[in-house]
């Protein structure tokens, strides 16, 4: 599953440099047939690699399990005459051509393009256009691989080097074998960096005690907390308008104006962070009410007293020795009992 996003307006050109270039988060390029541009991000070295390891233990440990199972229940079942050097030695390359190019064919095939190692990243495989990976292209990734990149069994420090190479200048991080295979790799994760609630700076405290939020509606507030949350992803100066546009509907359901010379994103942020402010005040106060009028429906918790066995010295005659008494005595409801008058 890929999110889809669509582009209403044609992209805004961010500055060259690093200070004002916009985060760069779909960059694999994939576009669907209904000619949208799905939001997903294409793996590089670093992620590739740390997938690798996973998968070479993985395979390590698969390897290492068939083995002991075959050497312990098939080859005692064969005749003596078939069990020799040769035998292993042949046995021992099905298993490496198991691990090296039957493990991630079938994972790929029947996992959707995922491998253990890539599964814990989150990264999967698919073809160029978007599409899943089919059978003939995962085969032709994993002997690619095999030849010349991992383990490379054709000129191995030199096939490493230039699979590194390409890996580097390509612009997806494609490795040989998706140039080959017309595959690529992309991240099935997504980064959403922790946004905290707006909060008010000090010099807008005062301010925003005396705000009138009374023709505020949920609508515009809405819209200001989405702003706020994906502020961070817009490129200028976008960001700034969209700012302004958002601010003059506010201050025009809002009073007293503002302070000259705060810039509008900070008012969007005090104005909403004052208002959840209200609101939880409100709750409060409303939950406090109900707890009044109708305790029932928030019942305090009772505390259940523990039962105090009587002594057998206090016992009364023809009760269980074991009896128990309440731990709170009953109330009289008569005179009280005049003590007796000695003579």
């Amino acid at each position: 599953m890929f999110t889809v996003r669509v582009t209403a307006q044609p992209p805004v050109s961010a500055p060259t440099g690093t200070a004002g270039r916009a985060p760069a988060w779909a960059d694999a390029g994939l576009v669907s047939g209904e000619a949208v541009e799905l939001d997903v991000r294409a793996a590089r070295l670093g992620s590739r690699v740390l997938a690798l390891l996973l998968d070479i233990v993985a395979q390590a440990v698969l390897t290492l399990l068939l083995a002991i199972l075959l050497s312990t229940l098939a080859v005692p079942l064969l005749p003596s005459g078939l069990v020799d050097g040769a035998f292993f030695e042949g046995l021992a390359t099905v298993f490496l051509v198991f691990a090296l190019v039957g493990y991630p064919v079938l994972f790929e095939r029947f996992c959707h393009g995922r491998t253990p190692g890539k599964m814990a990243v989150g990264l999967r495989v698919v073809s160029v256009d978007g599409g899943p990976v089919g059978l003939r292209q995962s085969l032709t990734r994993a002997l690619v691989g095999v030849a010349v990149e991992w383990p490379g069994l054709v000129l191995p420090l030199l096939s490493w080097v230039a699979g590194v190479t390409v890996m580097l200048t390509d612009r997806r991080g494609r490795r040989l074998g998706d140039l080959v295979a017309g595959t690529m790799v992309v991240h099935t994760r997504t980064t959403r960096s922790w946004r905290p609630t707006p909060m008010i700076i000090p010099p807008l405290v005062g301010w925003a005690a005396t705000l009138d939020l009374t023709r505020m509606d949920d609508a515009l507030a809405l819209a200001v907390r989405q702003y706020l949350t994906r502020a961070h992803g817009f490129a200028e100066p976008s960001r700034t308008r969209l700012a302004q546009g958002l601010w003059s509907e506010m201050a025009a359901v809002t009073s007293p104006p503002p302070p000259r010379g705060v810039p509008e994103q900070l008012l969007l942020a005090t104005v909403l962070a004052e208002r959840n402010r209200r609101g939880s005040l409100r709750l409060r106060r409303t939950r406090a009410v109900t707890a009044t009028l109708w305790p029932e429906l928030n019942p305090a918790p009772q505390l259940t007293p523990t039962p105090r066995l009587t002594p057998a010295s206090a016992a009364v005659p023809g009760s269980a020795p074991n009896a128990v008494r309440p731990s709170v005595p009953t109330a009289r409801t008569g005179p009280p009992a005049t003590p007796p008058t000695l003579g």
